[in-house]
């Protein structure tokens, strides 16, 4: 799944081995963000919400993390 962060950048959420994986995605690359875990049995309807609780500080008033697609791999 992807997510747009606050139109700042962009990170991918993978399900890889029963864990959550994040990656920042942009220019054709993918970068593991290690320093952000999330809890393997978090559901992945609530990864939007998670994540804008992880990446709040770079919010601006009304700003919210948005889903860009849905596919599980």
């Amino acid at each position: 799944m992807k997510f747009d962060i606050y139109g700042r950048f962009q990170v991918e959420v993978r399900r890889e081995n029963d864990l959550w994986v994040v990656y920042r995605s942009g220019l054709g690359k993918r970068v593991p963000l290690n320093d952000v875990v999330i809890p393997s049995d978090l559901a992945a309807g609530d990864l939007a919400t998670y994540l804008d609780d992880v990446f709040h500080e770079f919010a601006r008033p009304g700003e919210n993390v948005t889903a860009l697609s849905c596919s599980l791999r």
